[in-house]
């Protein structure tokens, strides 16, 4: 795996909120151990209630997964070992983080895996 061992940064502004060793690349996602930093404790609550959302019936609460992210996406960015990356999907469970990026904006299907 070209993705295997490489360290991902999540920020929000100039602070950390965690660092994702990658140790999985199932494309288009890439997971891996998470290591929260000093901010994570100010956008735990977002990534917690995203993945909550996502349960169950996940059609009733399209709008509402959305305005979630929408917040997660104010107050975060993900950086690849060459830099930030424009577009992303991130979710953040424990110590486990999956996510995919793209240098381009995603279509409307943003949820996935």
């Amino acid at each position: 795996m070209a993705f295997d061992g490489q360290v991902w940064r999540v920020s929000s502004g100039e602070r950390q909120v965690g660092e994702i060793l990658i140790d999985d690349a199932d494309f288009p996602w890439l997971s891996g151990r998470f290591v929260p930093g000093p901010a994570y404790d100010t956008v735990q609550a977002l990534f917690t209630r995203e993945l909550a959302l996502l349960e169950g019936d996940f059609d009733d609460r399209v709008e509402e997964w959305e305005t979630v992210y929408d917040e997660i996406r104010r107050h975060v960015s993900l950086s690849s070992p060459d830099g930030p990356v424009p577009e992303f999907l991130l979710h953040i469970e424990g110590d486990r983080a999956w996510f995919r990026w793209s240098d381009e904006p995603f279509e409307d299907d943003r949820t996935g895996g």
